[in-house]
């Protein structure tokens, strides 16, 4: 019998015009090689929303479908799927790796979005109402941010028009232009950000593994954590794999073959010493 290896990938977005995903059938070659595929959160948007897909619909068909390929799944959540399990971040290698959807960097969870400054006040107002020193624990904080994803209504998200979606992923992300500056910065704030969230919250951390921003890259930083961005399903960038075995981190590019997804080249490994 081989080595267990865990595989990790992020950002499927699910039903999302954006996602290059139209079948869930074609994330089933990411199983091969995998005794265990984790999902890092904004698998699908299981949000409230008004008209287009039905979110409960949704998020029964991926757990279902994702669940019935004969590969241990687990499902950590993310912002736009708050309820897709009841799991927030992973820890794995005894705690030398932290894996977490990565919009807990962020106060206002997502720095360019038209709601950025509601989503602040909620996540200040939940993390206010912790139990005394509760926002100072990472599962507390993951918690309080979810709590808060949940009464975020989907926008361009739920829309099934494609021309009605793209007019309103520009009103909700890149208009007016300020917002892309917020992606620009947060592109670049977050590698640094989430080594010190692991650097705070988990001590033992070597690695920590995100998604979110949607922008995939490896990073050693100079506190000597690695940060891995697994990147999304979406255009423009794709996605990235992180493979974990006993004595190795591989990241690997995700390569997508006739609608089937697959791992592809290595592009980093570091040593589980």
């Amino acid at each position: 019998m081989g080595s267990a290896l865990t595989r990790i990938v992020s950002d499927v977005h699910y039903a999302d015009h954006s996602s290059r995903v139209r079948s869930l059938e074609g994330l089933r070659p990411l199983c091969e090689g995998a005794t265990t595929l984790v999902y890092n959160g904004d698998t699908v948007d299981t949000r409230p929303q008004k008209g287009g897909h039905n979110p409960s619909e949704l998020r029964l068909e991926v757990l279902q479908t994702l669940g019935s390929f004969g590969t241990p799944t687990v499902f950590l959540t993310g912002n736009h799927d708050p309820d897709i399990s009841k799991e927030h971040a992973l820890e794995l290698a005894g705690g030398r790796i932290l894996v977490t959807h990565g919009d807990v960097l962020f106060d206002n969870m997502v720095p360019w979005s038209k709601d950025a400054i509601l989503i602040r006040q909620r996540v200040i107002a939940a993390l206010a109402a912790l139990p005394e020193d509760g926002s100072c624990k990472l599962d507390s904080r993951l918690a309080a941010f979810r709590k808060v994803a949940a009464t975020i209504p989907q926008h361009h998200q739920s829309e099934k028009d494609p021309l009605r979606y793209a007019i309103k992923l520009a009103g909700d992300t890149v208009w007016p232009p300020k917002r892309l500056l917020s992606i620009l910065q947060a592109w670049r704030e977050a590698p640094g950000r989430a080594a010190a969230l692991a650097g705070r919250h988990r001590p033992k951390a070597e690695f920590i593994l995100i998604g979110h921003t949607h922008k995939p890259g490896v990073w050693k930083m100079p506190s000597g954590i690695v940060v891995v961005n697994t990147g999304s399903f979406c255009r423009p960038f794709g996605a990235l794999a992180a493979d974990i075995t006993a004595d190795k981190v591989q990241v690997r590019l995700v390569e997508s073959k006739r609608g089937a997804f697959h791992v592809g080249r290595k592009i980093a490994e570091f040593p589980l010493l």
